[in-house]
């Protein structure tokens, strides 16, 4: 179990993006309207954005950064680091951070590298910068994460395309001495990495003719290799079952109990899913904020993008410390806090 904890690291502000495009579940042709209801009513996903053929998660990130730096004032020859968290690089290589810290007009002094990871990469991606940026000293850093999962999902797939969303996120944060430290628990489970899945496109399976050939592996559910499948039984029990328990492990590491944070910001999977992990934590419903319904399963943009909309009045005027946690593909799972100090937290922008 990776439990640890980090100092002299404070986040200074906060931006998200998604796409104009608004895609409403109770359109869903491929479901009855009864169906439709049901679907609403247990993933709690209305409506979600969808990128355009040709936006990247690059661009929505791109868009997230320019606007939050400008807002900080900051030096963009003074950002030492920057992280992308995706599975929606813009190639598969080089990696996409190198080529947004050019598009942001950052230093060639700025390390940049990607991370591969989805649902429980916001944490992760918070665990590496910051870690990396105290034991440095390293000023000032930028973390970017988002996908565009709308691209990899089948439209005749009711496992999946009802369910995930598109959007790009920046945290930034900066050496400081005076903060509160980042507290962490990480974990994985390799042994379910078939349970959130694009077989083909990568070394272990290459593209070919096959890999665009749509198949029905159930009812309702018509697929090629190159979209996503999700075993959703799976990964709902994976989730309630590890998800509170790695939570209460972590509140006893910190030594802080549940009640003491001022909200609870859960990957924003599944609507039932997510209230079950709730309900189990004795968390109130006032203090656990909601995006899904607007936005989806918006993989490692998720957790910021419902502080963005979510609790941007809070956020901008008060001293919070919020309790997140980030679950799914991998199996990969984390847990953190994020101490935060009257950050700068944009509007949300549609792209």
């Amino acid at each position: 179990m990776s439990q640890f904890s980090i100092h002299n690291i404070a986040v200074k502000g906060m931006a998200a993006t998604v796409p104009q495009n608004t895609v409403y579940n109770n359109e869903y042709t491929l479901l009855s309207e009864k169906e439709r209801k049901l679907l609403i009513k247990t993933t709690g996903v209305e409506e979600k954005r969808a990128a355009e053929k040709g936006m990247t998660t690059s661009d929505l990130c791109y868009e997230s950064a320019d606007r939050l730096l400008d807002k900080l004032k900051w030096d963009r020859a003074e950002v030492d680091i920057l992280i992308f968290v995706s599975q929606s690089s813009d190639y598969y290589l080089p990696a996409t951070a190198i080529i947004l810290q050019d598009r942001l007009g950052l230093p060639k002094s700025c390390m940049a590298f990607d991370i591969g990871l989805g649902c429980s990469g916001y944490v992760y991606g918070l665990s590496v910068l910051s870690a990396l940026m105290s034991a440095s000293k390293m000023r000032k850093g930028l973390l970017l994460t988002g996908d565009v999962s709308s691209a990899t999902c089948s439209y005749e797939d009711k496992s999946t395309y009802p369910l995930f969303g598109d959007a790009g996120t920046v945290t930034a944060l900066e050496y400081d001495e005076s903060s509160a430290p980042f507290h962490f628990n990480l974990q994985n489970d390799g042994s379910g990495y078939d349970k959130i899945i694009i077989e083909d496109g990568g070394m272990r399976n290459l593209v070919s003719e096959k890999s665009l050939v749509k198949k029905e592996v159930a009812k309702g559910v018509v697929r090629a290799p190159l979209n996503v499948a999700l075993k959703g039984m799976d990964v709902f029990n994976f989730s309630v079952t590890e998800v509170p328990k790695s939570i209460r492990e972590f509140c006893t590491y910190a030594e802080k109990p549940i009640e003491d944070y001022n909200f609870l910001l859960l990957h924003q999977a599944n609507k039932l899913m997510n209230e079950t992990i709730r309900k189990k934590l004795k968390y109130p419903l006032e203090q656990t904020p909601y995006s899904i319904n607007k936005f989806g399963n918006t993989s490692s943009a998720s957790i910021p993008l419902t502080i963005v909309t979510e609790l941007r009045n809070q956020v901008t005027i008060q001293k919070l410390d919020l309790l997140l946690s980030g679950f799914g593909v991998g199996l990969s799972w984390g847990v953190c806090n994020l101490p935060l100090d009257k950050i700068e937290c944009l509007n949300l922008v549609e792209l």
